[in-house]
């Protein structure tokens, strides 16, 4: 039996050698991500992706055409290999046909052997690099988080965080563990509840944020909820005078819920407009969006909120956004003084745990949660246990 090992900058061209070199039919028996040293290893190098292969061994993860999956016992992680999920093919690739099918694409079989090195890792650090096995329940708890789209290193953290806090029958149950990770994500979470709003006490509210993300619908349907099921005299005040369209909005939403409404051009204007307007509730102020990377517009977002004296700052990101869009933001909005984030369009994303970065490093407690376009329904206060079942998968946006 021969066994090789190759280094090449992605998963696809070490495919391409693999293929090249040891034929269609060979076998991945394990695959990681290293990284070349300079420097006599004083340095860092660049990430190359080392794959073990062989055209001597039959296991489940040769490729063949449309394998059929079956749940696994136990993950091994060997010092060579991993023992994957017992799977079985009715049929193996003649030599001259294409290894992977014609419905397996190459990415999706490069992501396969990433996830199967995942594995492998996660079994060495949960019992210090030795030898172990990962049962079946916590390899499908890192596998469902992976889909869940939360960043790797995470999914890491928490199976391991659940390993070492069960023992026993305990790690065969997988409800018992689904639950376990849920509390550890409710532990990492934060929201505020609804505004307060007290009859006879002004208190004003901000949302801010940069462009696109819903502030202007936001601040509808939370004007909609006070004034018509709340019963509060409630206020608009906004300081987008870039976008007419935006004023235009706001303006057709104050006059069907019959709100007073002023449009505020400088700073200067502010504190006479708050002053008009103290006789209310609840004063709802919306702002112009603002890029995190235009440190002048912050700038003179924060004058216009030094003048208002607002109470809340509500800061407005978008669900669908990058996480590293998400991060900056959050820490350049917060030179303006937020107190709170509203999380937007959980409708339009397939998935949530992208998310969970952000909330449990973000200094911000959530607030609001916003599920659609509909006023004032399609918006709710930020609940931890349901917004955990939301970041997992668990759960439906739309509540039925």
């Amino acid at each position: 039996m021969e066994i090789r090992t190759y280094r090449a900058a992605t998963m696809q061209e070490a495919m391409e050698i693999i293929r090249r070199e040891l034929g269609p039919d060979a076998a991945i028996l394990h695959a990681r991500e290293v990284r070349r040293s300079r420097l006599f290893g004083l340095l860092p190098g660049t990430r190359e992706i080392e794959v073990t292969a062989s055209c001597g061994v039959r296991v489940p993860y040769k490729l063949a055409p449309e394998p059929v999956y079956q749940p696994p016992r136990t993950v091994s992680a060997a010092p060579s290999a991993v023992k994957a999920p017992e799977a079985r093919t009715e049929a193996v690739a003649a030599p001259n046909s294409d290894p992977f099918g014609p419905r397996w694409s190459r990415e999706i079989a490069g992501k396969i052997i990433d996830l199967h090195g995942m594995v492998r890792e996660l079994c060495q650090r949960s019992r210090g690099g030795q030898a172990g096995e990962l049962p079946e329940s916590l390899f499908r708890m890192f596998t469902d988080l992976i889909e869940a789209d939360v960043p790797e290193e995470l999914a890491r953290e928490y199976v391991e965080r659940v390993r070492q806090s069960t023992s026993g029958p305990d790690l065969l149950d997988p409800k018992l563990l689904r639950a376990h990770l849920c509390r550890l994500v409710e532990e990492g979470l934060s929201t505020t509840g609804p505004i307060a709003v007290e009859p006879g006490r002004r208190r004003l509210v901000a949302l801010v944020g940069p462009t696109g993300v819903g502030k202007t619908t936001t601040i509808a349907k939370l004007a909609a909820h006070y004034r018509l099921r709340e019963r509060r005299n409630v206020g608009l005040i906004t300081v987008d005078t870039y976008r007419i369209a935006a004023v235009e909005q706001l303006r057709t939403y104050a006059e069907i819920i019959d709100l007073p409404m002023h449009v505020v051009a400088t700073p200067r204007e502010m504190r006479e407009t708050v002053r008009r307007l103290e006789h209310l509730d609840l004063i709802l102020m919306d702002t112009a969006g603002r890029s995190p990377r235009d440190e002048i517009k912050l700038q003179e977002l924060k004058a216009f909120l030094t003048e208002a004296r607002a109470d809340e700052v509500h800061l407005v990101l978008s669900a669908v956004a990058a996480p590293k869009t998400l991060q900056l933001t959050a820490e350049q909005f917060a030179n303006v003084g937020t107190t709170a984030l509203i999380l937007t369009k959980l409708d339009e994303a397939n998935t949530l745990g992208h998310l969970l970065p952000l909330l449990r490093t973000c200094r911000l407690p959530l607030s609001y949660l916003t599920t659609g376009q509909n006023v004032p329904e399609d918006i709710e206060v930020a609940e931890i246990s349901r917004l955990a079942r939301l970041l997992l998968g668990w759960e439906s946006v739309k509540r039925h």
